[in-house]
C-alpha cells in the first residue's frame, strides 16, 4: 500500500506543471527520435546531373495508406532552394500527412523523399529534425519554460555553448518583435497568443535550419492578429533565403505568402503553380470552382500596381495640392484600395512610384480599377 502525500494548492499547481513539462519534453524528444511507423517501397533513383535551381525539397510518387485508406495518392512536387511552397486544399486532402512525412513522423507507405539531394531514409530521424524548423498551429511551447528556454531547446540539443544559445536568443527575440529585456523571462501564460507564435517561429529558426516546415502556424490566431503576423513573416530577414513548406486552410494566407501553391484534392496533386496561373489558368474544373467564391478578392491581391501600368491613363487633373498617396509600383491592388479604403480618401491622387522613388505614373482609384479589368482581359485572353 502505498503512501498518499496532500500537497498544498500552490505546491500541487507548481508539482502539476513540471510533470507535464517533463511529458512534453519527452514527447519534444521522441518527435525528433522518431514517429510512426511504415516503410518506403523502392528505393530513390539517381539524381540528375545539371539543373539551375538547387531542389531542397523532392517529393516522388508519395503515397500513405492508413489501414487500406489513402489518404495521399502518388504525389510528386519539389520544392527550390529559397521557395516558399504552400499546401493548400479541402479538409482531409492530405497536406499535413504529407508535411509530417518530409521529416519522418509519418513514415510513407510507398515514395521517395530527398532533402537536399539526400534520401531521407539513410538519415538519422533525429538528426533529420534538428536540421529542420517546424511550426505547428498551437505553438507547443513548455509552459513552465520561459520564452528564452523554449527557444533553446534545439540548439541546446545540438549541444551549442551557453554564450552562443544566449545570443541566438537574444537575436531571434528581436527578429520576431519581441524585445528580449521585456520577454526573455516571461512564461507562456504571461503571453499573449500571438507573442506565443512568435517565440514558437522563434524556436522554429533557432539552430538556423535551411528547411521550414509550417502546419498552420497561425490558424489559432484571431483574425486581427493573424493578418499582423502574416504581414511581419513576409518581411523576416531570417527567412529571406530559407526553403518553406506551409500548410494552410487559409486562400488569402496562401495566395499572400506563397512564392507557388500545392493544390490537394482526395490525396492528389491538382495542380501547382503559382497564384496567377491557378486563378487564370486552372488545369481542370476543381481548381477553377475552389476560388471562385472569392476569386475578385484574389484577382486584385495577384495583380500589382506594375502589372496595369500599360492600361494606366494619365490623370491630368491631379496636383501636388491634392490629396496625395504614394504607393511602390511593387504594391497589389488589393493593399491600394484597402489602404484608400481606411483613410477615406477615394477621391485622392494616388502617385505610383518605382524601385528608386521615382513618380511614374498619377493615377486615381477609379482609373486603377479601370485599368485592373483591362489588364485581367489581356490575361485571360
Amino acid at each position: 500500500m502505498g503512501i498518499r502525500v496532500t500537497l498544498p494548492p500552490a505546491a500541487k499547481t507548481l508539482f502539476e506543471k513540471r510533470v507535464l513539462d517533463s511529458q512534453k519534453l519527452f514527447i519534444y524528444k521522441k518527435f525528433l527520435r522518431g514517429g510512426q511507423g511504415g516503410q518506403f517501397f523502392q528505393k530513390a533513383p539517381p539524381l540528375a546531373a545539371g539543373g539551375i535551381k538547387k531542389k531542397m525539397i523532392e517529393v516522388i510518387g508519395l503515397t500513405k495508406e492508413f489501414n487500406g485508406f489513402t489518404a495521399v495518392d502518388h504525389i510528386s512536387f519539389s520544392v527550390e532552394k529559397g521557395e516558399t511552397l504552400i499546401l493548400f486544399g479541402t479538409s482531409g486532402c492530405g497536406k499535413t500527412t504529407t508535411l509530417k512525412m518530409i521529416n519522418r513522423l509519418i513514415e510513407p507507405t510507398a515514395g521517395v523523399i530527398r532533402i537536399n539531394g539526400e534520401d531521407v531514409r539513410e538519415q538519422n530521424p533525429e538528426a533529420l529534425r534538428k536540421g529542420i524548423g517546424y511550426v505547428i498551429q498551437h505553438i507547443g511551447l513548455f509552459p513552465h519554460y520561459t520564452a528564452a528556454q523554449n527557444i533553446g531547446i534545439v540548439p541546446g540539443l545540438l549541444k551549442w555553448d551557453k554564450p552562443r544559445i544566449q545570443k541566438s536568443t537574444r537575436e531571434l527575440m528581436e527578429m520576431v518583435g519581441l524585445p528580449p529585456e521585456e520577454y526573455l523571462d516571461r512564461y507562456p501564460e504571461e503571453l499573449s497568443g500571438g507573442q506565443q507564435q512568435r517565440v514558437g517561429l522563434a524556436r522554429a529558426l533557432a539552430a538556423d535550419p535551411p528547411i521550414v516546415l509550417l502546419d498552420e502556424p497561425f490558424g489559432a490566431l484571431d483574425l486581427i492578429t493573424r493578418r499582423e503576423i502574416q504581414k511581419e513573416f513576409k518581411n523576416l530577414e531570417n527567412l529571406l533565403h530559407k526553403t518553406m513548406l506551409m500548410v494552410t486552410h487559409d486562400v488569402f494566407e496562401a495566395f499572400e505568402l506563397g512564392d507557388r501553391i500545392c493544390l490537394m484534392d482526395q490525396g492528389r496533386i491538382q495542380q501547382i503553380g503559382t497564384a496567377k496561373e491557378l486563378l487564370f489558368f486552372p488545369a481542370n474544373n476543381f481548381v477553377r470552382d475552389f476560388f471562385q467564391a472569392n476569386r475578385f478578392q484574389l484577382e486584385l491581391g495577384v495583380f500589382r500596381l506594375k502589372d496595369i501600368l500599360p492600361y494606366l491613363p494619365v490623370d491630368k487633373s491631379a496636383s501636388d495640392n491634392d490629396n496625395i498617396m504614394e504607393f511602390a509600383d511593387s504594391a497589389t491592388l488589393a493593399e491600394v484600395l484597402e489602404s484608400i479604403e481606411q483613410m477615406s480618401l477615394k477621391e485622392s491622387t494616388i502617385r505610383i512610384k518605382d524601385s528608386q522613388g521615382q513618380t511614374m505614373i498619377k493615377s486615381n482609384a477609379e482609373a486603377l480599377l479601370s485599368a485592373f479589368y483591362r489588364a485581367k482581359s489581356g490575361v485571360t485572353s
